[in-house]
């Protein structure tokens, strides 16, 4: 199926590992010329060598996105150096982990800079250029616990939902300009972040049993989900919540 974004500029924003890197292949198999943008900069190098075998234009930034300033820069970079950005991923790192009762206030300012402000700033530094152009595609990336709490991830379950809202408000705000606004919900992904919290193998493995498909996911699923939102075949797709877990969840809606 031909996505009809070839030719297309994207910025994807934690796109060095994991499920960002994972969202820059799939975009760039698919003929965009892509922007990725982390915090480590061997790792950025890495992700830019493997993104140039798609034979696209590959462009990086070493940028934080909880620093206030990094969202314009990164744009505007984008724009200086593949143009005006059609297609905006909103990755980040997830939140600090812990309890209600253990997470501090320092925690909560990372989360709220990391996870919530940093895609408020990125989709407010996008969104004047594609509503003008009459087209445009963001999609956030966040987590399951926008569907259900997960013990343990306080701060997940509090700014994830948030973003899911401004996604859903968005949509229809800007629908009407051509810009389409979705929200990816990774569930058990086999990323360092789930490794990190759930273990060794044999954890993480125990863990893709209780998944209705026998597995966890791979982040390069979740990749294919970003791209076809982005996409033009997902032209009547907008401020939907999509999970991408396996049938994981319970819950019905």
């Amino acid at each position: 199926m031909d996505l009809g974004i070839s030719g297309k500029v994207a910025l994807v924003t934690g796109g060095s590992a994991g499920i960002g890197l994972a969202a820059a292949k799939s975009l760039a198999r698919e003929g965009c010329d892509v922007c990725v943008s982390a915090r480590d900069p061997e790792r950025l190098a890495d992700a830019v060598v493997e993104l140039q075998q798609f034979g696209g234009v590959v462009h990086a930034v070493l940028a934080d996105v909880e620093d206030p300033t990094a969202a314009q820069r990164v744009v505007e970079e984008t724009r200086d150096v593949l143009g005006p950005v059609d297609i905006l991923v909103a990755n980040a790192g997830g939140p600090p982990t812990g309890r209600s009762d253990e997470v501090d206030l320092k925690d909560w300012d990372v989360a709220v800079q990391r996870n919530l402000l940093g895609t408020v700033r990125l989709i407010q530094a996008v969104l004047p250029e594609m509503r003008s152009r009459g087209w445009g595609r963001v999609v956030t990336v966040t987590s399951s616990s926008v569907r259900e709490a997960i013990d343990g991830l306080a701060l997940s379950n509090a700014m994830r939902p948030a973003v899911a809202g401004i996604v859903r408000t968005l949509a229809r705000e800007v629908g009407g300009d051509g810009v389409l606004v979705n929200n990816v919900l990774p569930g058990p992904i086999d990323t360092e972040r789930l490794r990190g919290m759930s273990g060794g193998d044999d954890v993480v493995a125990a863990r893709g049993r209780a998944v209705p498909v026998g597995r966890v996911g791979q982040a390069e699923e979740v990749g294919d989900v970003i791209a076809f939102l982005a996409s033009e075949r997902a032209s009547y797709v907008n401020g939907v919540s999509m999970l991408v877990d396996g049938g994981h969840s319970r819950v019905i809606a």
